[in-house]
């Protein structure tokens, strides 16, 4: 994980909804993820690590709500601080933003256009030189943001299971 290594991968995860009205709703989503480590490292001991921009392309979300919603989603803005002092395991953390387009409201009787806020933590375990299965859990706010005039929002948290290529 050195700069202007390429993070290339692939993923899928579930989440639940935590609170309120959509407490009930389940999500299930698969993507693809294309990052860029773009500082040298910085920082001594555990923390020492570099930070890296990343996008998801989220071909496939589906929300289980009173009905199945089909969509899809794309998190153009991640950022990821990698922990960089093991040799096996890189722990992470990361903040970003994207947007959840649905073929009908989500939640019900609010919007098909949501955006998504989200911060989150993980790890990429090397199982050979450049090549990582990445486990990670965020939580991610799902929010119209006033679009419409109902916006009660699914808050969640998502845990997701992918494969890593680093070049």
């Amino acid at each position: 994980l050195k700069k202007g290594t390429w993070d290339l991968g692939v993923w899928t995860g579930g989440a639940t909804g935590l609170t309120g009205s959509t407490s009930n709703t389940r999500l299930w989503s698969a993507g693809v993820r294309v990052g860029r480590v773009m500082t040298q490292e910085h920082g001594s001991g555990w923390l020492r690590g570099n930070l890296e921009w990343a996008a998801d392309v989220i071909p496939a979300y589906v929300v289980f709500q009173n009905n199945t919603v089909y969509g899809a989603g794309l998190n153009p803005g991640l950022f990821k601080w990698n922990f960089t002092s093991g040799k096996k395991i890189a722990p992470f953390v990361e903040l970003g933003a994207g947007m959840l387009f649905t073929a009908s409201d989500v939640p019900p009787g609010t919007s098909t256009i949501n955006f998504t806020p989200q911060v989150g933590f993980g790890m990429h375990i090397f199982t050979r030189e450049k090549r990582a299965v990445t486990l990670s859990g965020r939580y991610v706010h799902i929010s119209n943001s006033g679009l419409a005039t109902s916006n009660p929002g699914i808050n969640s948290i998502q845990f997701t299971v992918g494969y890593n290529w680093f070049k």
